[in-house]
């Protein structure tokens, strides 16, 4: 699998991110850098990795969004590439509009930073193949805005069409998010954000592999 990482000023999980991407795919992912306009040939996955974009400024994600890198990520989701967003960059992707919906302030208007539960909304997705459906897995959560919001209109399109990919469990709600939602698509099925952080739980010495399973679905997708 060929991929990629954004990288951005106060992007400060990307190292965790590319050796995700290391291990599981035993290829190391190309890095690319904010102002960049074109992208490599060939990719299979962009992911934008968390952290606090140019300080989160404005609204989280809102600066970083407008990035010129960003014109070419979507792009390349046009197109059919697989594209991830974790934490904030989950927040970049909603406010570059390739996932709809907002992120507002979690409902306690605190910083959490824990692990909580997730279930396997739609186990038939670019990312989620590996999973059996309403599996339930564990991984760690640091955000302070990741109350997931939409429309009534939004919310029963997500909902109908099976985009909703990712729900917190077992009473975990790190952040008030509606529908427990914690992880969505796009209509093509090719772009995911998510607030939790599978990377930082892919081997043993994070304390389990539940994560790992998300980055061997994309890796499946295309070997």
């Amino acid at each position: 699998m060929k991929s990629a990482v954004v990288l951005a000023p106060g992007l400060n999980r990307d190292r965790d991110m590319i050796t995700a991407l290391a291990q599981v795919s035993g290829q190391a992912p190309q890095t690319l850098w904010q102002t960049e306009t074109t992208l490599p040939d060939g990719l299979d996955l962009i992911v934008i990795p968390g952290g606090f974009s140019f300080g989160d400024y404005l609204r989280c994600g809102a600066i970083a969004a407008r990035m010129p890198v960003m014109r070419a990520v979507a792009d390349a989701a046009e197109r059919g590439v697989m594209v991830m967003g974790v934490c904030n960059g989950f927040q970049i992707l909603v406010e570059a509009g390739l996932l709809p919906g907002a992120l507002m302030r979690n409902t306690s208007l605190k910083f959490v930073s824990r692990e909580v539960k997730l279930e396997v909304a739609n186990a038939n997705t670019a990312f989620t193949r590996r999973f059996e459906p309403n599996q339930v897995i564990r991984c760690p959560v640091a955000h302070h805005d990741g109350n997931y919001f939409a429309d009534g209109e939004t919310l029963a399109r997500l909902e109908g069409e099976g985009q909703v990919a990712f729900r917190y469990a077992e009473g975990t709600n790190p952040n008030g998010s509606m529908n427990d939602i914690a992880g969505i698509v796009n209509d093509k099925g090719n772009v995911l954000g998510l607030m939790p952080h599978p990377e930082n739980l892919i081997e043993a010495a994070h304390g389990g592999e539940d994560g790992r399973a998300i980055f061997e679905s994309a890796l499946a997708k295309v070997a």
